[in-house]
Parts: C-alpha cells; sequence; structure tokens
C-alpha cells in the first residue's frame, strides 16, 4: 500500500501522511491536479468524489462533494493559496456546503502537498496544520486518518493506468476491514455497455449465471432508486445444487457510474449486504469496483467461503463476450 505513515501531533497542531509511488513526480503532480484523476481516488472506499468546480490557480478555488452509499453528501473547498509545480501546492480546506462556503464552526486546515522524488518514485507528504489542537481532534474523531489512508492507498491504480493495474488479473477480492469487501474486474467494453449489462434484463440473462451448469430462471430489475429486482438460478440437467435466489432495492443510482443496492437471499432471515457498484473507463476498458459491506465478520467469512470470486469471475468472463456482441 502507498501510505506508509500519518502522525498527528497535538503540540506542532498538524496531521501528516506519508506515501510513496512506483511513479515519477510529473506524473503524480497531474493525479493531484487534474479533477478527473482526483475523483478516482480522492473519496475513501464507499465515498466516492467529485469535484465541480476546480479553478487551479493562486487565489482560485476547488470544490468537491464525497457521497455515501446512502446519497448522503460532504462537501469541502480548497482555497489554492501556493502552486510551486510539480514540487506541491498548498490550499486551504474547510468543510463546506453545497455552494463550497465555510461551515460555521467547523475546523479550517491549511494543507501543504509536497511532491518529491525517491530512488524508485516519488513521495508525496501531505501537512495538515490546524489552528488549535481541539480542531486537530475534531477531525481525527471525523476519520480522518483511516479515511485518508484508503483514500490514497486508492492512487496506485491512477497512476499506473487501468489496464496495467487490472487487465489479465481477472476478478481480484481485497478484504478492507471486518465488514467491508472490495472485488475489482477488468472489462474490455465502455462504461455505457457494462453499465447496461448490470441494469437490463435481458443482458444480464446471458451473462450473470456464474459458474456453467446453472441457468437464470427470474430476472426481473427496476433500477429506479427504490425499484426492486429479484434474481434466481436453478441448476442445468447434470449439475448439482439447488436453486436459490436473491432481491433487494436500489438506494442510489448515478448512471452510468454508481448503482447501491441491497442483496438478500430470498427465503432466508440472513441479513442484507450493500452492494457498492463503481465502473471507471479508461481507454476503451472499463474498471467495474464492487464494495460490499457485511453485517459482521462471520457473514463476511461464511460468503466468502462459499466459492463467490470464482462465481464472479465466470461470469465476469462471459460478459466480455455478451459485450462483444452487442
Amino acid at each position: 500500500m502507498p501510505v506508509t505513515d500519518v502522525t498527528t501531533d497535538p503540540e506542532a497542531l498538524t496531521m501528516t501522511l506519508t506515501a510513496d509511488f512506483d511513479a515519477p513526480v510529473e506524473r503524480l503532480w497531474a493525479a493531484f491536479t487534474e479533477p478527473q484523476q482526483l475523483e478516482r481516488f480522492w473519496g475513501p472506499p464507499g465515498w466516492p468524489a467529485r469535484f465541480p468546480t476546480f479553478d487551479f490557480s493562486v487565489g482560485g478555488r476547488a470544490v468537491y462533494y464525497m457521497t455515501s452509499p446512502q446519497g448522503e453528501k460532504s462537501y469541502g473547498s480548497w482555497e489554492f493559496l501556493e502552486i510551486d509545480a510539480p514540487r506541491g501546492f498548498t490550499v486551504l480546506d474547510n468543510f463546506a456546503n453545497e455552494d463550497g462556503a465555510p461551515l460555521e464552526g467547523m475546523p479550517v486546515m491549511r494543507v501543504v502537498f509536497t511532491f518529491e522524488p525517491t530512488a524508485t518514485g516519488s513521495r508525496m507528504v501531505n501537512v495538515s496544520h490546524f489552528a488549535s489542537a481541539d480542531a486537530l481532534q475534531q477531525v481525527v474523531d471525523f476519520g480522518a486518518v483511516e479515511g485518508s489512508t484508503m483514500a490514497i492507498n486508492q492512487l496506485d491504480r491512477v497512476l499506473e493506468g487501468l489496464r496495467a493495474y487490472a487487465a489479465g488479473k481477472g476478478t481480484q477480492t481485497e478484504i478492507l476491514d471486518d465488514t467491508h469487501v472490495r472485488i475489482t474486474r477488468l472489462i474490455e467494453g465502455p462504461i455505457d455497455l457494462v453499465w447496461r449489462a448490470h441494469q437490463e434484463p435481458e443482458l444480464l440473462e446471458k451473462w450473470m449465471l456464474g459458474p456453467d451448469g446453472w441457468r437464470m430462471t427470474v430476472c426481473e430489475v427496476d433500477p429506479a432508486v427504490g425499484g426492486k429486482y429479484r434474481y434466481q438460478w436453478a441448476p442445468t440437467e447434470g449439475t448439482e445444487g439447488e436453486p436459490f435466489g436473491f432481491d433487494g432495492e436500489t438506494v442510489l443510482s448515478e448512471a452510468p457510474r454508481r448503482a447501491v443496492t441491497t442483496e438478500h437471499m430470498t427465503g432466508t432471515d440472513y441479513p442484507s449486504t450493500l452492494n457498492d457498484l463503481n465502473l471507471d473507463e479508461e481507454d476503451g476498458a472499463t474498471l467495474i469496483t464492487l464494495l460490499i459491506e457485511y453485517p459482521d465478520k462471520e457473514t463476511r467469512d461464511i460468503v466468502l467461503g462459499t466459492g463467490m470470486t470464482e462465481g464472479m469471475e465466470a461470469s465476469y468472463a462471459r460478459l466480455e463476450g455478451v459485450l462483444a456482441a452487442v
């Protein structure tokens, strides 16, 4: 993981994050100063960022917001105080309302981004300066250490490019913590088609089948927020197993980039998971990132032990063939 250290110093009134990357300073600089690239890593998993305003000039401002799986938005703004390309820049970072205006009573931070070359690539040192120890502690209590670590640890795939990061690796499953798992798979195909393949029953029926030997018997989808879905599968002749299915509803939909749904195993009292699907396109390929939130570690381990990753890989491989024929 890129982040090597995060420290807080109540006496100096600072929080310092250090991260190392296998990329030159110029590439790191571009990732932090182009909003389209910032959006791909700035928000931690489950809270992707958007930068609707980005005036990268001294005295200019950037406004961003991060959206939770339930649709809650958290806004922030930067005022650019200093710019020294490609060595770094300094911003005044505010908690903000939806118009980008600072929120009264919330901490204001002066944040210094420094980029320097290393023997293997580059290093970022991010130092946040606070007006008081209480302000520092307030931000720490908000989860800034954990959130910033998870956000910056996503930057590798941006610096490498999606193909170098994920092509040929198949379906990858990462355990993030006791209740969160992240699954990634690069699909050869544009984002619009990959989105449709997750929303339209006539496409879903062709690829979301898991291992060979199973067929989809029910595929009902209402992709609108609040809409319900229901999937069922049954083994084909010669395949062992019992029919099963899932049902749930759409919690958030931001076509063609993000859809959040609940997922419950039909006919059981098992608790639901929250599935946060994000799509990111580059050079004609789309990276699927699925963040799954489980109710507890036990449920997480039971589901992972079913061979879920292998079944998803079979489906995703089938999806590429479906998209090639569309």
